[in-house]
C-alpha cells in the first residue's frame, strides 16, 4: 500500500534508456551524481528484506568455510525491519547465528543498559532474544564505566574487531546531522571507537525517547568513522523523506566532517538502501530531465514545470521556449508542444485544485473540481492519529466542511498520553481533589490514589513507564482537550470518536507493530459511518512512526472494504502540515483559508493546552504546532501566487488516494 501511494507522490520519472539497470554504461550515466552505489526501494520493508537476505547469503557462507561471521549492527527505526526479516528467516527458514558475533555500534553515557531508552536493550528485545545468538557474541559498549576506564575499553573493543579479522558487515543509519553511528559534525576520518558529545539537534530528537530534552546524555560512546570505514561492506539504510536532504548532501555533495556520513564515498563496498521518500532530493529522482531523456508522463511534468518557474523565478504563464531549452527541458517542448501550450495546461490544472467547497459545491459544475458535487451533505470521518492533529494539520477545512453542513465525524487514533507532562498530571489532580472536598465528606480513598501518584512522579526515572493510573489521567486531558477542539468546529459530541488503537498503548515510547485488531477498530468505524470522503494523515516524517503506522491501518481497512458498493461512493484525502506539507506538483485539492479562517484555526489549536508552551514531541523544530501550520499554509500560498495563481492568505493541501 505504502509504495504505491509513494509511487503516486514522487514521481521519479522513466528514463528513455529503462536499460541503464543492466548496463554499465547506461547506469553510470544515470547515476552520475552520486558518489555511493545507492539502491531505491518501494518501501522500507522491500529494502530490508533485501538486507536481510544479503546478511543471510553472509552468515551461510562463513558457516561452511568454518568461520566466524561478525556484524557490526545498529539500532533504531531504521534496521527494525532488517531484524524482523532475520528473525522470520531464523523461526521458518532455520537460519543460525551460532557462528555469528556481534558488535554495537553505539550506546548513550552514562545510561544503565537496563534503562528503556538503552541502545543495548533495544536490539537485544527486538532481535538477540529472537534468535539463537550466543550471549558470549555480544558485544556491548559498557555505558556505566567511571570516564577514565573508557580509553582503556575502547582500545580493547577495536583491538577484539582486528583479532577477529575486522567486521565483515556494518549496518547504520544515518541521523539529520549526518552522523553515522553517533560520530556528529566534526569527527575526524580517523576516529575510532571513544566518548562523544552529542549534537544539540541529535538531543533535541532524542527528547522524546527520554521524556523531555533535558534527560537526554549529554554524551555517548560509538564505534569512530575509521573503524566504520575498515568494515569489509558497509549497508546504511534511510527510510522517509526527513533524510532526505541529508542523503543528498551524503550521496551527491563533497566529503567533509560537517558531515561525517559522506566519508563513506571512500569504501570500496558501501551501498545505500532507500525507499522512495528518502531518495527524493537526489538528481535522478527530483531532476531526472537534467541526466537523460525522460518519458515525460503528467505528473512528471507538472513537476517539472514548478520546478522551472522556482529555478527562473518566473511565474508559469511567463515561462519561455528559451527558458525550457536552457534549463535542459528542451525535449519536452518536441514531445508536447510549445511553452505556451504547456504552460496554459499546467497553469489550468493548478488553478482547478484551488476549491473554496472541500466537500464539493452544489449546483456547480464539477468538471474541473477537485470534489464532486454529489451528495449535497457528505457524511465525513477526519482520522487524527493524535488528539491534535485533526486542528493542526486540516483545522480550517474541518471548520468550513462543518460550516457548509456536512455531516463531519471525528476519529482520535491514539490516546496521545505520551505527549502530556507529569506537572499536568499534578494540576489535574490537584483541580479533582479540591472540587472532591468540595462536595463530599468522604474522599479518603481518592486522596490516597493521588498521594501514590505524588510519590511515584517525585521519585520518577526517566526510563520509568507510567503508572496505568497517570497513563489514563494523561490521556483524559487529551480526550478533554480534543472534545473542546471539535465543540469549537460544531462537531457533535457523538460524532467525536477515541479509537484507543492498541498498537500505542505500550506505556513507552516504543509501540507495539500493528495488528489486527488495529485496523479492525477502524474498519468498524468506516462500516458503521459509511462515509463520502475520509481524511487521513499522510505526514509520514513523525519522528517516531505514529503517523505512519494510523495510515496503513486505515489503508488495509480501506483495503478489507473497498469491495462494499457504498465504499464506490468514498474518497480518501490526505493532509500534512505537522511535519512537512505536500509539493505543489502533488497537490490535488487546495482549500484557501482567509485570514478570519486561520485565526479560528489557531483558536482550535489553543483548545489542546497540553501541546503549548514546548509539547514533548517537537522533533528538530522548536516552533509550536500552531506556528508550524501557519507558516506551512502561508508558504503554500505563498508558492501558487508566485506561480502566477490568485494571492490568498493560506491553503490547506490534500492529495487523493485512490484504492478501487
Amino acid at each position: 500500500m505504502i509504495g504505491k501511494f509513494n509511487q503516486k507522490i514522487s514521481p521519479t520519472g522513466r528514463f528513455k534508456n529503462e536499460g541503464y539497470h543492466d548496463d554499465p554504461y547506461l547506469r553510470a550515466l544515470i547515476t552520475k551524481h552520486e558518489k555511493i552505489s545507492t539502491k531505491i526501494y518501494d518501501s522500507s520493508t522491500e529494502g530490508s528484506k533485501a538486507l536481510a537476505s544479503e546478511i543471510a547469503s553472509i552468515i551461510k557462507i562463513k558457516e561452511l568455510e568454518g568461520n566466524k561471521c561478525v556484524l557490526g549492527l545498529a539500532v533504531g527505526s531504521a534496521p527494525s525491519e532488517v531484524y524482523d526479516e532475520l528473525i522470520r528467516m531464523h523461526k521458518k527458514d532455520g537460519l543460525s547465528f551460532k557462528n555469528v558475533i556481534v558488535f554495537n555500534v553505539m550506546e548513550y553515557y552514562p545510561i544503565a543498559p537496563e534503562a528503556l531508552q538503552s541502545f543495548s536493550r533495544n536490539i537485544k528485545e527486538k532481535f538477540f532474544d529472537h534468535v539463537d545468538l550466543p550471549k558470549d557474541n555480544i558485544n556491548d559498549l559498557d555505558s556505566l564505566l567511571p570516564q577514565e576506564k573508557i580509553y582503556e575499553f575502547c582500545r580493547a573493543y577495536e583491538e577484539k574487531i582486528e583479532r577477529l579479522g575486522g567486521i565483515d558487515m556494518q549496518i547504520l543509519g544515518i541521523g539529520r546531522t549526518g552522523h553515522i553511528g553517533l560520530n556528529e559534525p566534526g569527527s575526524s576520518m580517523n576516529s575510532l571507537t571513544r566518548i562523544v558529545s552529542l549534537d544539540d539537534i541529535s538531543r533535541t530528537e532524542a527528547a522524546s525517547d527520554f521524556f523531555g530534552k533535558d534527560k537526554v546524555p549529554r554524551k555517548a560512546i560509538t564505534m569512530g568513522v575509521k573503524t566504520i570505514l575498515n568494515a569489509k561492506r558497509v549497508r546504511l539504510l534511510a527510510w522517509g523523506e526527513g533524510k532526505a536532504n541529508i542523503i543528498n548532501k551524503t550521496i551527491e555533495g563533497d566529503t567533509t566532517e560537517e558531515v561525517p556520513a559522506s566519508f563513506l564515498q571512500n569504501h570500496i563496498d558501501c551501498k545505500f538502501i532507500l525507499d522512495e521518500a528518502a531518495s527524493n532530493e537526489l538528481t535522478r529522482v527530483k531532476t531526472p530531465w537534467l541526466i537523460d531523456s525522460v518519458e515525460w508522463d503528467d505528473r512528471l511534468i507538472k513537476k517539472a514545470v514548478v520546478w522551472l518557474c522556482q529555478k527562473v523565478n518566473k511565474p508559469i504563464l511567463k515561462l519561455t521556449d528559451r527558458d525550457y531549452n536552457d534549463n535542459g527541458m528542451g525535449d519536452i517542448l518536441a514531445d508536447k508542444g510549445s511553452a505556451y501550450q504547456i504552460n496554459i495546461r499546467i497553469f489550468n490544472e493548478l488553478q482547478h485544485t484551488i476549491t473554496g467547497w472541500p466537500g464539493g459545491k452544489p449546483n456547480a459544475d464539477d468538471t474541473y473540481r477537485p470534489e464532486r458535487k454529489s451528495p449535497e451533505k457528505k457524511r465525513i470521518i477526519i482520522f487524527s492519529p493524535h488528539p491534535d492533529d485533526d486542528v493542526i494539520s486540516m483545522g480550517g477545512t474541518m471548520l468550513r466542511l462543518v460550516d457548509q453542513g456536512h455531516e463531519v465525524h471525528v476519529a482520535y487514533q491514539v490516546s496521545g498520553n505520551l505527549a502530556v507532562s507529569d506537572d499536568d498530571v499534578l494540576r489535574y489532580i490537584d483541580f479533582i481533589g479540591d472540587y472532591a472536598d468540595g462536595i463530599s465528606a468522604d474522599t479518603k480513598e481518592l486522596h490516597a490514589e493521588h498521594d501514590r501518584i505524588r510519590k511515584f512522579l517525585a521519585n520518577k526515572k526517566h526510563d520509568q513507564v507510567d503508572l496505568p493510573e497517570i497513563r489514563r489521567i494523561k490521556g483524559l486531558i487529551r480526550v478533554g482537550e480534543a472534545k473542546a477542539g471539535c465543540r469549537y468546529a460544531n462537531v457533535k459530541d457523538e460524532n467525536a470518536h477515541f479509537l484507543h488503537m492498541p498498537f500505542y498503548e505500550t506505556g513507552g515510547v516504543e509501540k507495539k507493530p500493528i495488528g489486527k485488531e488495529d485496523v479492525k477498530i477502524i474498519a468498524d468505524l468506516i462500516k458503521e459511518v459509511k462515509p463520502h470522503q475520509i481524511y487521513a494523515a499522510g505526514d509520514l516524517s513523525d519522528p517516531h512512526g505514529t503517523h505512519r503506522v494510523c495510515l496503513d491501518a486505515i489503508f488495509k481497512a480501506v483495503d478489507d472494504l473497498k469491495k462494499e458498493a457504498w465504499m464506490k461512493d468514498c474518497w480518501v484525502w490526505l493532509y500534512r502540515g505537522a511535519w512537512h506539507e505536500w509539493e505543489i506538483h502533488n497537490i490535488e485539492m487546495a482549500v484557501p483559508i482567509s485570514p478570519d479562517e486561520l485565526i479560528r484555526k489557531r483558536n482550535a489549536i489553543f483548545k489542546h493546552q497540553s501541546q503549548k508552551d514546548g509539547a514533548m514531541f517537537l522533533g528538530g523544530d522548536n516552533r509550536e504546532f500552531w506556528q508550524r501550520a501557519e507558516d506551512r499554509n502561508r508558504g503554500t500560498a505563498n508558492l501558487y501566487n508566485e506561480l502566477g495563481m490568485a494571492e490568498y492568505e493560506a491553503f490547506e493541501a490534500f492529495v487523493r488516494y485512490e484504492f478501487l
